[in-house]
């Protein structure tokens, strides 16, 4: 199994901490943020990593390349748009095969992904977290609402009804493809995975959940959340 962190983004929102720094890089408990999901990645088995870049691209290979002489580094050229341009881009990479997707600038457990690698086929997955507590979680949530059978029924961050909180760890097939290809054509590069996901839903092809409550996550996009993990994660919570 292959997988993608997704590392492309400029962290605009965490300026002015990320002015000179990309955010993937920035140090959060004592390492840059994308040795989180990196490492997941490593004791979940999966050793065929694409990091996929593009601002500041450069600066992120160069900080990578020498300490992970295994991943694999490609370019989104239109990393402008939004987060599921990323997934687009990778598509040669993945090869056919079902791959993982985890944020570049999300801390999480190796419980997470272990959990989603385990118990889940080559469907389209999300893992969630129904047990959020932390304000890195809860502050700015991509909030999920899911039916009997564990199939996603809507996402965004502004769902007034809601069951679970998208914890940005996926499982992805070449479904995905066709859908991100069809609402790029539609919408340009401004396209997100919560997007391709109700797509994907709203044409017969729902998203699955995997529960990981009470494993480690957290999202890091502003200065308040960064304070908010930095302290977490000095106190050894992954």
């Amino acid at each position: 199994m292959r997988a993608i962190v997704l590392a492309a983004g400029n962290g605009g929102r965490l300026r002015p901490l990320t002015l000179q720094t990309p955010k993937v890089l920035f140090e959060v408990g004592g390492q840059p943020l994308i040795q989180y999901p990196i490492r997941a990645l490593s004791l979940a088995g999966i050793t065929e990593v694409g990091v996929m870049v593009g601002h500041d691209s450069q600066k992120v290979v160069d900080a990578l390349k020498d300490v992970y002489p295994a991943l694999t580094f490609i370019f989104n050229q239109w990393h402008e748009g939004d987060n599921a341009t990323s997934i687009f881009a990778a598509r040669d990479f993945v090869a056919g095969e079902p791959f993982v997707v985890c944020m570049g600038d999300h801390a999480i457990s190796p419980n997470i992904v272990e959990t989603l690698v385990l118990e889940h086929d080559d469907g389209n997955v999300l893992c969630v977290d129904s047990a959020t507590s932390n304000p890195s979680q809860i502050s700015d949530a991509t909030r999920v609402r899911v039916d009997a059978d564990g199939f996603i029924l809507d996402i965004g961050k502004d769902l007034m009804d809601w069951d679970v909180v998208d914890t940005g760890v996926f499982m992805m097939n070449d479904d995905v493809f066709p859908c991100i290809e069809r609402l790029m054509v539609n919408q340009g590069k401004k396209v997100t995975i919560s997007q391709v996901v109700v797509e994907m839903g709203r044409t017969g092809q729902p998203f699955r959940v995997c529960d990981v409550s009470g494993m480690f996550w957290a999202d890091v996009d502003t200065p308040e959340d960064y304070h908010s993990v930095e302290m977490l994660l000095r106190e050894g919570i992954v």
